[in-house]
Formats: C-alpha cells, structure tokens, sequence
C-alpha cells in the first residue's frame, strides 16, 4: 500500500534546478534512504515534502491525499514527522521536560494552561517509557545541554516518533556529527520502529544507509539517477563512478 508519492516535482532557486522533475513512491512500513553529493538536492527534497518549501512544479501526495499546499503543521497533524540534521531541543530544559513538552504538543491538553503538565499521569507515564525505550531514562533529569550530542540525537528521535498517529518519519542525517558507537545506537533505534512507521531518510553516513535502508534512491544535480535495493545500487557502475568512487579516491567510509 503506497503512502507517499511524488509526481514530476521541481523546485527552482533562480536558474538553478535543485530538484528537477523527480517521481517516486513510498510503500507503507518502507525503509528507504536518499543518498547523493553534496548539492544533489536532498535536503531540498525533503522540504518539499515535509512543507518547509513550494515547489515550482509537482505533485505531493500523502496517504492518498493532495498535500502540495498544505502547510509543514498541517502535515504534522496528518501523520508526517520529521528529525532535523541540526537538534531542536530545549537546551536549558531537562530530559524529561522536554519529553512531556513534546508528549504534551500532540493531546487536547496543550490548551489546559493553567493546570501543571505534572497533573497529567497518562503523560508522565508516556515519557518515561519513552525515555526508557531511548535508553535515556537515567539522565531524565540531566539539563538537555549537559547530555552528549548522541543522546540529544537520541532523544529528538524518540520524541519525533511520539507524534499522534506518525505514519511517515523524515530523518535529515540522523547520525551527522556522531561516534561510530554513537551512530550503532541510531541504527538500532530506527531498526525498532513498527512498521506502522514509514522511514524516509536522507544520509551521508554509508554505515547508516547499508544498516537500515531497504531501498536507496540516488540524486544527482536534482534528479535521480538510481533507485533500487542496496545490492543494486551498491553494484551499479554509474553509481560508483558519480558517488560510490568519490569515497573510493577519498578511501573514506563516507561521502564527503
């Protein structure tokens, strides 16, 4: 069953084509990973879809519906949510707090503002075994500034997928910045999802790509160039030449 799909979409900065008549679809429960240069438009691509950005040309459909001028909170409410590459936590909040802020955002009592977020059980309960499933429960009360960068990538995540009725997550480089133990534990957390939860995911790091992705598209100057199993794309000649062999000359394990 498809939940996403994009027709013919375009979007133009000038005379420059970041994304240039691209179409492809998202079956419900896929694991698929764009990868590309820098500059291959996959940022630009996600904005797209997640509504930060109007496209100049194209179609966004998701779960059947013409969502090509919703707005990025409409398209929330509708079941779409989305990691950052940089976090967007409340630095100078704790843990915890900022687990139930987020927990709060997605029921009617958002609007209670004169009763204490703490009166609510349902929502303390919910963070905690939210926090308990991050593997953060035990810096619950630690400030979010003082835990390291890959508990804070951690804890954003976890909170994304809190959202009310989530059928699509974007991750913008889940793993940029991160340790090489650090990064594991993200793919072990995207790897836990259910497979209610459609994974788009856009990524640099090949570790991440090869360790969660089902299926890889590649972009290339705004167009996709590839798009098939990891195997596929691992072995195609025009891949390695355009992107693969880059890492290759470099002898790095990811794309630059």
């Amino acid at each position: 069953m498809e939940i996403l799909r994009v027709e013919n979409l375009s979007k133009s900065f000038g005379g420059v084509h970041a994304v240039n008549d691209v179409s492809f679809s998202v079956e419900v429960g896929e694991r698929l990973a764009v990868i590309g240069p820098n500059g291959a438009g996959k940022t630009t691509l996600f904005n797209l879809i997640n509504g930060q950005l109007r496209p100049t040309a194209g179609r966004i459909y998701f779960c059947g519906q013409d969502i090509t001028k919703m707005l990025t909170h409409q398209r929330a409410h509708a079941g779409q949510g989305r990691s950052f590459q940089l976090t967007s936590l409340f630095l100078d909040l704790t843990v915890f707090e900022n687990a139930l802020l987020a927990l709060n955002g997605t029921k009617p009592s958002r609007y209670q503002v004169l009763r204490p977020i703490t009166g609510y059980e349902d929502l303390m309960a919910k963070a905690e075994e939210t926090l308990k499933a991050a593997a953060l429960w035990e810096q619950k009360d630690e400030l979010v500034k003082n835990i390291s960068y890959g508990e804070q990538r951690r804890l954003e995540i976890a909170l994304t997928t809190v959202l009310s009725d989530l059928r699509l997550l974007l991750l913008d480089e889940p793993s940029c910045g991160l340790t090489g133990a650090e990064s594991a534990d993200i793919i072990e957390m995207i790897r836990k999802l259910g497979r209610d939860i459609t994974v788009l995911l856009v990524a640099h790091d090949m570790d991440l790509v090869f360790g969660v992705a089902e299926r890889i598209m590649v972009l290339h100057y705004g167009e996709i160039i590839a798009d098939g199993e990891p195997e596929e794309i691992q072995a195609s000649p025009m891949v390695k030449e355009i992107y693969m062999g880059s890492e290759e000359d470099t002898g790095s394990a990811r794309a630059s």
